[in-house]
């Protein structure tokens, strides 16, 4: 594996916890597209995950994995498997998915759909699942060049979504460089921040975000969404199901 870059830190915040750890979760809705969500908290947050379920509800059914090895036929019947954001270090990546690396390559080299949201995003690039075509890259925002920000703490960050403007939260969320891109959303510098490329869908931004992740920070509540975001990462899903 190449040398990899400054790791990066993706946070969400810190309310109660909602769900609970172990064995996978299913949250059933019959003849529904299947979504499998990784958590490892806070890596891979209980809060981010949560957040994706109330997206995708009632829409999608939603089963949860962790770091423990999962059968062979665990992924059969999923259409996306999704990595969520959470509070750490993109580098730990070898240690906690050393289990999953292999299906996950194998699932979307067999034409799986992949969602990565902030350090989900990260994990995409060839430093780590390596699943984009080449010369594609997933750089931290705040190091690139004519970002407008250059600290990685929470706020509501500029973006553009579909030519429309909004402010959505943004803990050191990536920037996705390269080829081939369908660009849903980018940054104010004109950077990709939410795209498709193949069957992989990634976001720098948290449009899952909830109420109490802007409750959290003092600066934050004037940005809260009312929801609005959590329907374009709806949007965002429904359009990486028809790839």
């Amino acid at each position: 594996m190449a040398e990899r870059p400054n790791a990066t830190v993706c946070k969400t915040v810190k309310p109660q916890v909602q769900i609970l750890l172990g064995a996978p979760i299913n949250i059933s809705m019959n003849a529904l597209p299947k979504v499998a969500i990784f958590v490892h908290h806070p890596l891979c947050s209980i809060q981010s995950v949560n957040g994706i379920i109330t997206s995708l509800f009632p829409h999608y059914e939603c089963k949860i994995f962790t770091k423990h090895e999962i059968d062979d036929t665990y992924l059969d019947d999923i259409d996306i498997v999704c990595f969520p954001g959470g509070l750490g270090d993109s580098d730990r990546f070898d240690v906690i998915l050393d289990r999953h690396v292999d299906a996950i390559r194998s699932y979307v080299k067999k034409g799986g759909r992949y969602l990565g949201i902030c350090l989900g995003a990260y994990w995409a690039d060839s430093y780590y699942f390596d699943i984009l075509d080449t010369g594609t890259r997933v750089e931290q925002y705040i190091r690139r060049p004519n970002t407008d920000t250059r600290r990685p703490h929470a706020k509501g960050q500029l973006v553009s979504w579909q030519g429309k403007v909004e402010r959505m939260y943004f803990y050191d969320g990536c920037a996705i460089t390269g080829n081939n891109l369908d660009v849903v959303a980018t940054y104010s510098n004109g950077d990709p921040m939410a795209v498709i490329q193949g069957k992989v869908g990634l976001i720098g931004c948290h449009p899952e975000s909830q109420k109490s992740w802007y409750d959290y920070y003092t600066w934050m509540p004037r940005h809260w969404h009312y929801g609005h975001h959590n329907k374009l990462l709806l949007d965002f899903v429904n359009l990486l199901m028809q790839k």
